[in-house]
């Protein structure tokens, strides 16, 4: 683990990166799926999933899990979307704008075919907490006013690819992991937290978590492990440090891509497989 400047290939990243949020995962709620959903006469139990909305486009949605993988999942007419925790534990039915970013939920999901196809997971239930879905409420209606301001930030820099220099990286900070694995030591994560306490010091502040991989393993594997690496972080730095979700922007994976060092040393391997947060700061804003 250590702090350095500006990192090679970040702003590269920049171009395509959209803000999105997170948040805590919590128990699994038992309900039974809805038996009602049929597509074409054929469907398959898909799995339960429990993790937090991250992004919505249309009839579909991301959510993440607690390792930091995510998973797109289609919400339709037929689906049943409760918030339960009231008075005797009474589940009350909600339409699909109540499925907000950063919103605990636990979906039962279904697909086409049989368990062994690729076609697309729908929800057949979604279920939250009313005290997780009022928390998702203040967050979205305390802070839309920033959430507006970051997102034509960053379309004025999808639009203006001349433009990246706009952001100082006013610092980095490198976590490194096992092979293969995903999991934070008790140093990785006290450094997390020294890091988002600093950045926080800093009031336009966005922070840019990016993860890596070595060379070992295919490239499937690698881009999905690189992604997981940076949820994992991305989950710590908002559960545990308190960063704010509206001044996160999308993690991005790059697998063995942009190495720090030879992949053909046990050392140099060992730099690779890292999450780099990046501490970013508008020119414009930065001093002020």
């Amino acid at each position: 683990m250590g702090m350095i400047s500006k990192s090679s290939g970040v702003r590269a990243l920049l171009v395509a990166l959209t803000v999105t949020a997170s948040g805590t995962v919590f128990a699994q709620q038992q309900d039974a799926p809805d038996s009602s959903i049929v597509v074409n006469g054929v469907k398959s139990a898909g799995p339960d999933i429990k993790g937090v909305i991250t992004a919505r486009n249309g009839d579909r949605m991301k959510v993440v899990t607690a390792d930091g993988a995510s998973t797109i999942i289609a919400v339709n007419d037929a689906t049943q979307i409760r918030a339960g925790g009231g008075l005797f534990g009474v589940h009350s039915k909600m339409a699909q704008d109540a499925l907000l970013n950063g919103l605990p939920v636990t979906i039962k999901t279904w697909r086409a075919g049989d368990a062994q196809s690729n076609s697309e997971l729908v929800a057949s239930r979604i279920s939250f907490r009313n005290s997780d879905f009022k928390t998702a409420s203040m967050i979205r209606n305390g802070t839309s006013q920033r959430f507006e301001e970051q997102t034509a930030a960053t379309e004025n820099l999808r639009g203006h690819l001349g433009d990246i220099d706009k952001y100082n990286i006013k610092s980095t900070t490198e976590v490194h992991f096992d092979t293969g694995k995903t999991e934070l030591s008790a140093q990785d994560k006290a450094q997390l937290c020294n890091t988002a306490s600093a950045a926080q010091a800093q009031e336009n502040a966005l922070l840019l978590v990016v993860g890596y991989t070595d060379s070992t393993g295919g490239d499937d594997f690698n881009q999905q492990l690189s992604e997981k690496r940076a949820g994992r972080v991305i989950n710590y730095l908002q559960q545990q440090c308190g960063w704010k979700p509206y001044r996160m922007l999308t993690p991005t994976g790059m697998a063995k891509a942009d190495p720090a060092a030879p992949n053909d040393t046990p050392e140099g391997k060992a730099q690779n497989r890292r999450v780099a947060v990046n501490v970013l700061v508008s020119k414009s804003v930065d001093g002020l």
